[in-house]
């Protein structure tokens, strides 16, 4: 906590040099009927002779507040990024990602095609090989995390201004949700990058008319797809932009170049698929994507996300564009554009997750960022120094990042509470009794727990078969990588169960899946062997107690 405060004071005086420019003018696109005072002009070297050292230090001075704002991106991603063992999601991920680089071992339980393309275990299996665990996998999402605050620099850089391109940049890189996502192994993150990057290249089109932008940002989109299928909702943003967004120029040619590109992309995972002789298997996950039962609430995002977001955050975006709407140009139609139609359709959508709204987070980021970077831009009354408005720029800049540091810091580590929204961090205690499940439990014993959620974890550290009782039913209701239990009871008496696996997390969403695995576990002369014990937050006024997360019981036939 301490060297992310001194991180943040650090690049307070960075940033306050990354408003203005070496001149003393703000940064940052004025809109239009405000004015700044410039302050005294660069001293001038002697005509023919090159100022090498000046130009070096003119260099480093306008990196530095980026550099600064990256490191600290960096350190909220970093910091205590192993405290925690996966989570069900993460364990799946990492396990197809070692499958793919041909780890015998994790090939028994996580098969190569499942519901997802494959890019992100594309990366994981490229960049880490057969030696994936949990830290360097969660390592390569957490620097994708760092390269998205870099983009959206770039962005917001190139729609409003350098000023706006900082300040975008410093909310994203202490937003909680970008920080708590980036910092597992979700596909998510990864999704956001590629997603960021087609809106970038849009915007590079939009601006030229250059036919190699518009092909670019259909090969990112095709990326998109191909890093999470759900990116497919952004080709409705684009195209509400384009069909409904008077004065944008585009070519119905230069169109159907970048569909093709985007589908040359992104045909790369079924044709896989195709090849590998698994069509069957892909189909199967199509149909149980599609018929997927209801998770959440309706109002599930409404509840999780704002705050997640920053809700200062929320303000300074939407004060924008009611502050600078004479200024409004076809920049801000497209950003709102990548808002609306992601929310409206995952609103829609049955299946809810807290991270499936990760990409409209940046574009968040860069409408604030222009709102506060644009203050440095008003002539303020009486007899301020010229400096002044900058200075309450950065002043509102670190204010809103603080109020979005301190609740992101909280997250990295939190004290645990026996309850876990999916999406939000680690399981806490699950790689423990994994690792304790492949020191004493014999080869080839197979074990039973009440969800598959645990299931997948004790697979990934404990390398035994796991199954779950609450995957019943026909393929429509459960993940086709998941074998039914269909006669729990008969199961147990043959024999084909040496274990029960009780978890306070099942338990918590679903009682009966709890209670049955604890009445199993009764019926056949269970006996425990492993008890994880969390010290959890028992209610608000600070009072903690010891509560059983994870019980392991031993049975037998009878």
């Amino acid at each position: 906590m301490m060297r992310q405060a001194r991180a943040l004071r650090t690049s307070t005086a960075m940033l306050v040099h990354g408003l203005t420019d070496t001149a003393g003018r703000p940064a940052v696109r004025v809109p239009t009927g405000t004015s700044t005072r410039a302050g005294p002009g660069p001293r001038r070297n002697r005509p023919g002779v090159p100022d090498l050292r000046g130009l070096v230090l003119r260099r480093l001075s306008a990196a530095a507040p980026l550099t600064a704002v990256l490191v600290l991106a960096g350190l909220m991603r970093f910091w205590a990024l192993g405290a925690t063992g996966f989570n069900s999601d993460e364990a799946v991920y990492t396990g197809t990602a070692a499958s793919l680089a041909g780890d015998p071992t994790l090939q028994q339980f996580f098969p190569v095609f499942r519901a997802h393309p494959l890019l992100l275990a594309t990366v994981l299996s490229g960049l880490l090989g057969r030696g994936i665990d949990d830290f360097s996998a969660r390592a390569v999402t957490a620097a994708i995390g760092v390269a998205c605050v870099a983009l959206t620099y770039l962005l917001a850089k190139r729609l409003y201004g350098r000023g706006a391109g900082l300040a975008a940049a410093l909310l994203l890189a202490v937003m909680p949700y970008h920080v708590i996502v980036s910092r597992q192994v979700l596909l998510d993150g990864l999704l956001t990058l590629c997603a960021t990057g087609v809106l970038y290249c849009v915007v590079r089109y939009v601006e030229s008319t250059s036919l190699p932008w518009l092909l670019a940002a259909g090969a990112a989109m095709g990326a998109t797809v191909l890093a999470k299928e759900t990116g497919m909702v952004f080709l409705g943003a684009l195209y509400g932009f384009f069909a409904l967004t008077k004065g944008v120029p585009v070519r119905l040619r230069h169109l159907v170049y970048a569909l093709a590109t985007m589908t040359a992309v992104a045909a790369a995972f079924p044709l896989a698929v195709y090849l590998a002789g698994s069509h069957r298997t892909g189909q199967n996950y199509v149909l149980w994507q599609l018929f997927r039962r209801a998770n959440h609430h309706p109002w599930f995002y409404l509840v999780n996300v704002p705050g997640a977001v920053g809700w200062a955050v929320l303000v300074a975006a939407a004060a924008g564009l009611v502050w600078l709407r004479r200024q409004g140009t076809w920049r801000e139609p497209l950003l709102l554009w990548w808002i609306a139609v992601p929310v409206l359709f995952f609103d829609l959508w049955p299946v809810k997750g807290y991270q499936y709204l990760l990409p409209i987070a940046p574009v968040l980021a860069v409408l604030a960022g222009r709102t506060l970077a644009a203050v440095a831009g008003l002539r303020l009354p009486g007899r301020w120094p010229a400096h002044a408005a900058s200075v309450v720029s950065v002043g509102l800049c670190l204010a809103v990042a603080a109020s979005l540091a301190g609740p992101a810091a909280a997250r990295i580590d939190p004290a645990p509470t026996g309850k876990l929204l999916a999406g939000t961090g680690g399981l806490p205690g699950g790689r423990e009794a994994g690792l304790w499940v492949r020191t004493h439990v014999p080869q080839g014993a197979r074990m039973l727990a009440a969800g598959p959620s645990l299931a997948n974890v004790l697979q990934f550290y404990g390398h035994r078969q796991v199954s779950a009782l609450s995957v019943t039913g026909g393929a429509l209701y459960h993940n086709p990588a998941y074998q039914p239990v269909r006669n729990p009871d008969r199961a147990l008496r043959t024999g084909q169960y040496q274990y029960v696996v009780w978890d306070s997390y099942t338990a918590a969403r679903s009682s009966f899946y709890g209670d049955k695995a604890r009445d199993l576990a009764a019926k056949y002369h269970g006996i425990t062997v492993y008890t994880g014990v969390e010290n959890v937050r028992t209610g608000p006024g600070g009072a903690h107690a010891d509560r059983k997360t994870i019980v392991i019981y031993k049975v037998r036939a009878s």
